[in-house]
């Protein structure tokens, strides 16, 4: 599975009132993930495994299958300037059983907001979206990715993002009605997951009308360091964490460390003992698998060079890098 995948979204589905739980979004993420313009009325596939590498969960045939119901029967409600429209996603769904594949045909009405995009969608990182554990922190990172290029976020009424959110309706039933528990559970855990999960750095500032909350304006910024793109076969972590460093982000410097052939122990223990060095790691690790950056032969030496580190005399040999 390519973790570089980028997701591209219209900005009316960005925006749009949908309520689609976390399994549901990552099934919608993945399709928008893997749309092609030239194939508007074919048929889509899923497969699951390949599901399951990118966000590192299991994926049971049962709730699968619950979650593509559920799925035909919500709707998409989009505002655009002239009329509100009330969409449905599939036309299809069909499970080719014992090959853990899953078939989808689009409904036709909303195929114009999946496929003609022009330069009026949101574009996120499918790897980044698919990482965070609740829906309104997927929601959240949608809404911000549409606005990082400008700092911040326009100024959303508390029961216009609600709405967005699905979490109150037009006949005022609300979820997480308490302001406290709604700053909680949604506003301060989307917080946390999308600035330790992804790509960007989020926070939020909230306006007052007279003693109450009455809007919410997100402030966005890029923040490469944040994925760590997983490799199998985690290792053991030792020594000690410098401040400021994730475990996951140790332990993931040690093992590309490993597997790009730099064990020699100076080196190591520089960069082990480094938050500044860790960081780099981790950093030149995200832009290589998301394409960022390219290169051809001799990482270990391209990132030694990066770091200001010295390669041994003579470098790597032709062919088959020495251990660094």
């Amino acid at each position: 599975m390519d973790s570089a995948l980028e997701v591209r979204q219209h900005n009316a589905i960005t925006t749009a009132r949908y309520e689609y739980s976390e399994l549901q979004l990552d099934i919608f993420l993945y399709l928008l993930s893997i749309l092609k313009k030239d194939n508007q009325n074919g048929i889509y596939e899923i497969v699951v495994k390949d599901l399951s590498a990118i966000t590192g969960k299991e994926y049971r045939y049962g709730y699968l299958r619950k979650a593509t119901e559920e799925m035909g029967s919500r709707m998409f409600e989009i505002s655009t300037p002239k009329r509100l429209e009330q969409l449905w996603m599939f036309q299809r769904v069909a499970y080719v059983l014992g090959e853990g594949r899953i078939e989808v045909e689009f409904a036709n009405p909303i195929k114009p907001y999946l496929f003609d995009l022009k330069d009026n969608f949101t574009s996120f990182q499918l790897y980044a979206a698919l990482r965070l554990g609740s829906k309104y922190a997927k929601r959240i990172y949608a809404l911000c990715s549409q606005w990082k290029d400008k700092g911040q976020t326009p100024t959303f009424g508390l029961d216009e993002l609600k709405k967005m959110l699905h979490l109150l309706d037009d006949k005022g039933n609300e979820q997480y009605k308490p302001f406290s528990m709604f700053k909680k559970f949604v506003l301060d855990e989307s917080v946390k997951q999308i600035n330790q999960r992804t790509d960007l750095e989020i926070g939020y500032i909230l306006q007052k009308r007279g003693r109450s909350f009455n809007s919410v304006t997100f402030t966005v910024k890029p923040q490469p360091l944040a994925i760590v793109l997983p490799l199998k076969d985690q290792p053991a972590k030792t020594g000690s964490t410098p401040t400021g460093i994730s475990d996951n982000q140790y332990q993931n410097t040690r093992l590309l460390l490993e597997k790009w052939n730099i064990k020699r122990a100076d080196v190591v223990n520089q960069i082990m003992n480094s938050a500044e060095l860790i960081q780099e790691v981790n950093k030149f690790a995200y832009e290589l698998q998301t394409g960022k950056v390219k290169v051809e032969k001799n990482v270990a030496g391209y990132l030694l060079t990066r770091l200001g580190l010295k390669q041994p005399l003579g470098g790597p040999t032709k062919g088959k890098e020495k251990d660094l």
